[in-house]
């Protein structure tokens, strides 16, 4: 197998675990549509970061951290249930205006990249999956001493799930135009509703890990 086919498949990879609807997607597509598509891209690229940190994990086979990670799951899920109900409250209880949106600059974006980054970080089941994902691989799987194709698998990922960023971000400011207070803030509140309903769906997991 070629470098360049390990590079391939990762980006297959990047794509397929970027693209389920979560709340990093929220967010991206919340910023794309309020201030253009680099925003958003910015946004998603704290997950890219996270999941390449992951994708180094499960292809490098690092088993200390992912037993680390596996032994202390329900510890990470609780600090990803409260980030995502304190990101869930903060944006239903803003009230954004057209003529303010622009204000918000780069601390906001900043701000929301580290959420990303975060959110990712702190859901077990993403390295878990990269796991999954990678070890059933078999021969398309660069050998554990290919460490320059190994690189190439990782890259592949960070592109990948670049990639769908830029696709979505892309999509939602084609259409923004139209967008005014309203929307916003109709936006916003569904937004919010789904980050919290997302951390009340990892609580319940959490809850029913415990009886």
């Amino acid at each position: 197998m070629t470098d360049l086919f390990h590079l391939l498949v990762g980006v297959v990879i990047g794509i397929v675990t970027s693209a389920p609807v979560g709340p990093v997607n929220i967010m991206t597509i919340r910023h794309a549509a309020l201030r253009g598509w680099r925003e958003g891209v910015v946004v998603g690229s704290g997950a890219v970061l996270a999941d390449a940190l992951y994708a180094g994990v499960a292809i490098f086979s690092i088993s200390a951290v992912t037993q680390f990670i596996e032994g202390h799951a329900d510890w990470i899920k609780l600090a990803g249930a409260l980030l995502l109900t304190g990101f869930g409250l903060r944006v239903m209880m803003t009230h954004p205006h057209i003529e303010n949106t622009e204000h918000e600059g780069m601390q906001g974006m900043g701000r929301d990249a580290a959420a990303a980054f975060l959110m990712t970080l702190t859901n077990p089941g993403a390295v878990l999956g990269f796991i999954a994902i990678i070890g059933g691989l078999g021969h398309w799987r660069p050998e554990p001493e290919d460490h320059v194709g190994n690189l190439a698998m990782v890259l592949g990922v960070a592109l990948g799930a670049l990639s769908w960023w830029c696709m979505i971000s892309a999509l939602v400011a084609r259409y923004s135009s139209k967008i005014d207070d309203a929307w916003l803030e109709r936006a916003n509140r569904i937004a919010g509703i789904l980050l919290l309903i997302f951390a009340l769906t990892v609580f319940a997991d959490l809850f029913l890990d415990f009886i």
